[in-house]
């Protein structure tokens, strides 16, 4: 679907002149508009004056820091839905989780590397375009409703339509990091769909967890390349970052009007947790985990390990089946 826009407008707010300079360079083979702000109230008094497209905002700074900033935008409805990149050199998860808890949408780390840049902005601008899109063309349906009732039905069909494209446009954003990913929430998807028929689970709910487990690792979008791509284990620290996929993909999903994408935020904050409680990111125990979020967790796993990885090698059908069984009343739902 194309969408006719005009140049995105990127805010970089850092309080060093060379670090602007340096993202400017960065980008500038990309056409963008970029603006500067020096401190926090200043980027806020842009923010409401140029209404950005994507925010990279440094942490350290003067009058008001980045976790600071980051909060009142969120807090505000216009503001709300502009995805918001903390550039910074800290490197703790006690910052990544204070930041995720303030609304940011991704990461980057300093000393910025110009590809992961570059492939950031380019993925966050491709969501934020579709969801002002999709805004856009329910306002105007909105206003032929009211006008013409007696097109209200070809005129839901066509929200309907329009949610769905979104939603495979948002379980795709990660596929620019991971060739894999878009195989993976194909195939999950459809696992999801033959459990959940099985289980005696009605069409429509069935309907809705066919386009809402595609969503289910749709927060690995702000987890850096080299921990979601590393071809070995992940260390301690590394996996608690990895692990914050699950509060990413529910941010990104949070509040929607949509009965798929409502599905996508339990299936994305949900699908890690396991019936014996010892899941993340919340712990949910036995039925307290959504059952959507119980038959994806299945799925995912199955093929996890039946498809390769690149920290390891694919292992047989019945292998994986002998695998689930282990895990039965501990991991999985033993339905």
């Amino acid at each position: 679907m194309g969408i006719k826009r005009d140049k995105a407008k990127i805010l970089v707010v850092d309080d060093q002149d060379l670090n602007l300079r340096l993202i400017e360079q960065i980008l500038a083979p990309m056409d963008y508009a970029v603006f500067f702000a020096r401190d926090g109230l200043e980027s806020l008094e842009m923010t409401k004056r140029i209404s950005p497209d994507l925010i990279l905002l440094d942490v350290m700074m003067p009058k008001m820091n980045g976790f600071e900033v980051t909060r009142k935008l969120k807090t505000e409805e216009e503001t709300r839905g502009i995805p918001i990149v903390i550039v910074t050199s800290l490197h703790d998860v006690e910052d990544r989780v204070r930041a995720l808890q303030c609304g940011v949408d991704d990461f980057l780390s300093k000393p910025i590397e110009a590809t992961e840049l570059r492939a950031r902005v380019k993925s966050l601008l491709k969501v934020k375009a579709y969801n002002d899109h999709l805004q856009q063309y329910q306002k105007r349906l909105e206003k032929e409703v009211a006008a013409k009732t007696i097109k209200l039905k070809d005129a839901l069909e066509q929200v309907t339509a329009a949610s769905l494209d979104t939603i495979f446009c948002l379980s795709r954003a990660a596929e620019c990091k991971d060739e894999e990913t878009g195989n993976h929430i194909q195939r999950v998807s459809e696992f999801a769909v033959l459990v959940a028929d099985k289980m005696g689970i009605n069409e429509e709910a069935i309907h809705r967890i066919r386009y809402a487990a595609p969503l289910h690792d749709i927060g690995k979008i702000g987890v850096p390349e080299n921990i979601l791509l590393k071809p070995g284990e992940l260390n301690p620290a590394e996996w608690e970052i990895m692990k914050l996929h699950t509060v990413i993909g529910g941010r990104i999903l949070e509040k929607s009007e949509t009965d798929y994408l409502k599905m996508g935020e339990t299936i994305a904050l949900t699908h890690h947790e396991k019936w014996n409680g010892e899941g993340y990111p919340k712990g949910l125990r036995a039925k307290e985990i959504p059952i959507e979020g119980r038959i994806t967790a299945i799925v995912d796993v199955f093929d996890a390990l039946t498809a390769k990885r690149p920290y390891r090698s694919p292992i047989s059908l019945n292998e994986a089946f002998k695998y689930i069984a282990k895990k039965k009343g501990i991991h999985f739902d033993p339905n």
